[in-house]
């Protein structure tokens, strides 16, 4: 009954966390949007990452965060991963947007989560302990799972780097045979052309 209980709770607290995966192309911007009441808070994680094998290796991104009279909460410019909280103020519609519009810019993978907690006034919670550490525990598994996002995302970005630089090395490699062979033949040809007898009829 008290497992009910809790989770109930749980569902009460409204505490949501979702994850997303977004292409953003060069030069583009993708904002979205999110409906807080006031004393609500927010937090937006995100972690900038690269499919394209072979690229220059630029995961800088903008990042910033609009609340609704349209000032900015968060406006940080080229960075490659976030962790950013606020509380509203007031009541409405916020934006968050990625912004890849630096000079030379290439399409970057952004991964994402946004976790929301519901104000809730102390009167009003229950003063159950298990219901309490059932939300913490809530937290700390959503940051667990943030961070192993994170990770997949950072081995794949060093995996792409790693095999970057192994072909260029291969193919510098090839260049360095083909320029030795190339002096070989050419000092075989001018040995044999020097040590040539000319004879005169």
């Amino acid at each position: 009954m008290r497992f009910f209980t809790a989770a109930k709770a749980l569902v009460v607290a409204a505490v949501a966390a979702s994850a997303h995966n977004i292409v953003l192309p060069a030069h583009g911007v993708e904002c979205f949007y999110e409906t807080l009441h006031k004393d609500d808070t927010m937090t937006v994680t995100f972690q900038v990452g690269d499919r394209e094998f072979g690229s220059a290796g630029n995961l800088e991104i903008d990042f910033w965060i609009i609340n609704p009279s349209t000032t900015y909460e968060y406006n940080v410019k080229s960075v490659t991963s976030g962790d950013y909280t606020f509380t509203a103020k007031h009541d409405g519609r916020f934006s968050y947007c990625f912004g890849n519009q630096h000079w030379g810019a290439n399409t970057k993978e952004v991964s994402f989560n946004v976790h929301g907690v519901v104000y809730v006034n102390e009167a009003d919670m229950p003063s159950d302990p298990l219901e309490k550490e059932v939300r913490t525990l809530s937290d700390l598994l959503a940051q667990v799972k943030d961070e192993q996002q994170y990770i997949v995302i950072r081995e794949r970005t060093h995996r792409n780097t790693a095999e970057s630089t192994n072909s260029r090395v291969k193919w510098w490699n090839l260049f360095i045979v083909g320029v030795v062979v190339g002096e070989s033949m050419f000092q075989v040809w001018w040995l044999k052309r020097f040590f040539e007898v000319k004879r005169t009829v």
